[in-house]
């Protein structure tokens, strides 16, 4: 038998229908790597923060594998491109409250593995277990 799939875009999926039928702003912060399909020149140490609300965004899909949608940025349309495991957090920007998820990298590296969270508070949970809190 199949491993059974991740919780995490369900999550995702949850947090950002809450964010939208609250009349917050869903952003999420994404560790980018080879795989991650975003504009580089707005990524900073690695990361990059995207509003994912449906007037910053079209066509966006969050799948089980991937979160895909298209943005403008300075005007000009951009396809993005994201795997679900390298989005570290989603939350709401008005009121900071969401959850941040550990990343298969810092879950797999020698030593405590922690990573600090997109704030800087609290170090994430172990083994890959997402955590609500406030973000901000």
């Amino acid at each position: 038998m199949s491993a059974p799939t991740s919780t995490k875009p369900y999550l995702l999926r949850a947090l950002y229908e809450w964010c939208v039928d609250n009349g917050f702003t869903p952003y999420v912060t994404v560790a980018v790597d080879a795989r991650t399909q975003v504009p580089r020149e707005y990524v900073r140490d690695g990361e990059i923060v995207l509003n994912i609300g449906p007037l910053a965004t079209q066509r966006l899909k969050i799948g089980n594998e991937m979160l895909e949608f298209s943005a403008r940025f300075n005007g000009v349309a951009r396809e993005l491109s994201i795997p679900v495991d390298a989005i570290a957090a989603i939350y709401a920007r008005e009121n900071g409250h969401g959850m941040s998820f550990e990343s298969p990298a810092a879950a797999g590296a020698a030593g405590s593995g922690d990573v600090p969270p997109p704030s800087g508070e609290n170090p994430p949970p172990q083994g890959g277990k997402p955590v609500l809190r406030r973000i901000k």
